[in-house]
């Protein structure tokens, strides 16, 4: 009993002799990404409205000529040729009736002419020949100067008689010249009575109605897209304005569409509005029959395009200037300052102080300096896009 007795009272006093250990400090944990290689770029977003690349105007050269006929409607693809409209043509066929008339009355006109040039030669051959004996006999006495006399006078008739005829013929002639000019205009007139479409488009408007009265100077009867072309007439900002140029690629979405359409940079207007501050570019697109004139659309312009290291823009610290990263290196912050080349909203592009797979803090200015030891929680980058 005093054997164990004395180890109870001896167990205690070793126990107060080991010295104390000191507790393990984990280092903080902190949320990392890599730098990875990847395509990167920069782009501009335009809203605008859907137009007709090349509109058409279809409207009457004739006057006053009612329409009884409409062929084609609002969203037809035409061909070039093809009869939108007729108007009435009664008129130009009685024009064309007289003129039918007309033309064979100056034909007979003609033949006339003729036949009497053909008399008044006859007439005119005759006199001269009794001109002629006539002439002979007086110098020998045997005809009186009175009969000379009247020869000359019938000769002289005779030859003023043809001229006349001839005269006539070149009236006639005319005359029926005249009447095919009239001829030509009425044909010309009959096919204005069918209005056709000057190229082949789509049919945007159409303010035809059968029982009106065609004009020049009315509203057009139809509007056309040429070639069924659409493309994106688009509102730029004056500051956007100088990082764009013809050619770059567009994504279009238009109102009511799930996926973008292709489209490129046709033409940067010259000109900016003094009062908008507002300049307008054209966007040439894909041919696609849901494109529809007049509606809303947004497009976003790649402007420029890199492939090398990307990471998140939160990782960035720029400093007067300064860009800096703050990578993990053998669990310890080591910071370093990069050059950077594009950046978009939340990623940017590192030209040198990276390479990719470098380990780098996701959120910069989180609370840890250079050196500092750190347990790196990976994330992925996606998770900052």
């Amino acid at each position: 009993m005093l054997l164990f007795a004395a180890s109870l009272l001896a167990a205690p006093m070793a126990l107060a002799q080991e010295p104390p250990q000191t507790p393990q400090v984990r280092a903080p944990a902190i949320s990392t990404v890599e730098a990875r290689e990847g395509e990167i770029a920069t782009t501009a977003t335009v809203t605008g409205t859907l137009v007709a690349r090349e509109e058409v105007i279809v409207g009457v050269d004739v006057e006053g000529f009612k329409i009884v006929e409409v062929l084609a409607e609002v969203g037809d693809t035409v061909k070039a040729g093809q009869v939108l409209a007729r108007l009435d043509a009664a008129t130009i066929d009685i024009l064309l009736a007289q003129n039918t008339s007309q033309l064979a009355r100056a034909e007979a006109g003609i033949a006339q002419a003729r036949a009497s040039i053909a008399q008044a030669e006859a007439a005119k051959l005759e006199a001269d020949s009794a001109l002629e004996r006539a002439q002979s006999l007086t110098g020998s006495g045997v005809t009186a100067q009175q009969t000379l006399d009247q020869r000359i006078a019938a000769a002289s008739s005779a030859e003023a008689q043809l001229n006349s005829a001839r005269q006539g013929l070149e009236l006639a002639i005319a005359d029926k010249a005249l009447v095919e000019a009239q001829r030509r205009e009425i044909d010309l007139n009959m096919t204005k009575t069918e209005i056709k479409a000057p190229t082949d488009g789509l049919v945007l408007s159409r303010s035809a109605r059968i029982g009106a009265v065609a004009s020049p100077s009315a509203e057009p009867l139809f509007r056309l897209a040429e070639e069924g072309d659409v493309e994106l007439s688009a509102d730029v900002t004056e500051t956007s304005l100088a990082s764009l140029s013809t050619g770059m690629v567009v994504h279009v979405t238009p109102a009511g569409f799930s996926q973008p359409v292709e489209g490129e940079v046709r033409l940067i207007s010259p000109q900016i509005d003094a009062a908008s501050r507002l300049g307008e570019m054209r966007v040439s697109l894909e041919a696609n029959p849901a494109l529809r004139p007049g509606a809303f659309a947004r497009g976003v312009v790649e402007v420029a395009s890199s492939n090398g290291v990307i990471i998140p823009l939160s990782a960035l610290v720029v400093i007067d200037g300064e860009a800096t990263v703050q990578a993990v290196v053998d669990g310890r912050i080591e910071t370093r300052t990069v050059t950077t080349g594009l950046r978009t909203a939340d990623r940017v592009e590192v030209l040198t102080g990276l390479e990719a797979g470098d380990v780098i803090v996701r959120r910069a200015g989180s609370f840890v300096r250079d050196g500092d030891a750190v347990t790196a929680v990976a994330q992925a980058e996606s998770g900052d896009q």
